[in-house]
């Protein structure tokens, strides 16, 4: 009887692979793998509630305290560009392909179209009465005759400078004398108008604050006066005009966003805008802050942005070489904003910016 070699011989593992056995098993295999994976709606978890909680913050922006370093008002300073978040979350919720990120970041999306989605078309229209324009002109502007030029060049017929000093004030008041026959300066703030101005004075915005402010005398406060109010003769009767630059505003380590003169500033100048009798009220002012920023609520009540109202855009002003925000405001009231454009840079560090006003 022959004897059959090892090689010959029938094994279970041979009949496993002589009939497809191992194939076989490794297809349940993958299909078992396959089925334990998470799906489409239950990946992702982290980036879901990350998008969750972004549209919230974006949401409830208002309720954040200021109590700690004025993280409130920091937020709302920068408050659209949170908005860059979403296409950030959109490209890590696409590579997770994850359906439960993309449905949570609907709430961002939304909240900040609520808020920021009437400042993308353009709003303006063509035509005005009267064309106002405002500049922080910069204390170490190298150029302020240029300035001087590139301002005549915007065709406005109100022209409101700010932090003007001392050895560049008589530049620029021999640069505009020609297309501005009137003008007036207090302290680091002027108006410069080709209509006539009258009833001016400065407005107190307690830049010098304290138990001693009251003991210096009136010319060395005046040295540093930051805001001034005067009239316009129009064709339609007077239109009162503030010019202001509040104090700055400091981000640091310690103090977070540190405000307390700029605010002390935002405050008394809305009460002077609250006493104001006159109907038509303009606003120039360099805020160091923007509409969105809770601290400027008692101007913000009663005037409205022309850039909010007839503008294209954010107009964001500063800085100047690549502007993130928009601190140089043109706030009105009892007058119709037609238009309202951020001019070109200067040797300053601001954009100049204009509105087109009408009665």
């Amino acid at each position: 009887m022959a004897r059959t070699s090892p090689s010959q011989r029938t094994t279970p593992r041979r009949i496993r692979r002589l009939t497809g056995a191992g194939p076989w098993r490794a297809g349940i295999r993958r299909a078992i793998r396959a089925g334990s994976r998470p799906g489409p709606w239950k990946r992702g978890p982290a980036l879901a509630a990350t998008a969750l909680l972004l549209g919230l913050f974006m949401l409830l922006h208002a309720k954040i305290p200021n109590r700690i370093g004025n993280l409130g008002s920091l937020v709302e300073t920068f408050l659209p560009w949170f908005g860059l978040f979403v296409p950030v979350l959109l490209a890590g919720a696409l590579w997770r392909r994850s359906a439960t990120a993309v449905a949570a970041l609907l709430l961002p999306v939304v909240v900040w179209l609520s808020l920021f989605a009437g400042m993308l078309g353009d709003k303006s229209h063509p035509g005005s009465d009267l064309i106002v324009a405002g500049h922080n002109v910069g204390a170490h502007n190298p150029d302020p005759a240029g300035t001087a030029r590139d301002l005549i060049a915007s065709g406005a017929d109100v022209l409101a400078l700010q932090e003007l000093t001392e050895r560049a004030r008589g530049t620029y008041e021999k640069g505009l004398a020609k297309a501005y026959p009137y003008h007036t300066v207090r302290g680091t703030v002027g108006l410069w108008s080709k209509l006539p101005l009258s009833d001016t004075r400065p407005v107190d915005t307690e830049m010098d604050y304290g138990p001693l402010a009251d003991t210096k005398p009136a010319d060395t406060k005046m040295a540093y006066t930051r805001a001034l109010r005067t009239s316009v003769a129009t064709d339609q009767g007077p239109l009162a005009v503030y010019v202001a630059h509040l104090g700055s505003a400091r981000v640091n380590p310690r103090a977070g966003f540190s405000t307390a003169q700029r605010d002390r500033g935002a405050r008394a100048l809305g009460r002077a805008v609250a006493a104001e009798q006159s109907e038509r009220v303009v606003l120039l002012a360099d805020l160091n802050g923007t509409t969105d920023d809770r601290a400027f609520a008692d101007i913000t009540s009663r005037l409205r942005s022309a850039q909010e109202v007839a503008g294209d855009g954010f107009g964001f002003s500063w800085p100047a070489g690549f502007p993130v925000v928009r601190i140089d405001q043109i706030l009105v009231r009892g007058v119709k904003p037609e238009n309202s454009w951020v001019l070109p840079a200067t040797g300053s560090d601001h954009l100049p910016v204009a509105a087109g006003i009408s009665w």
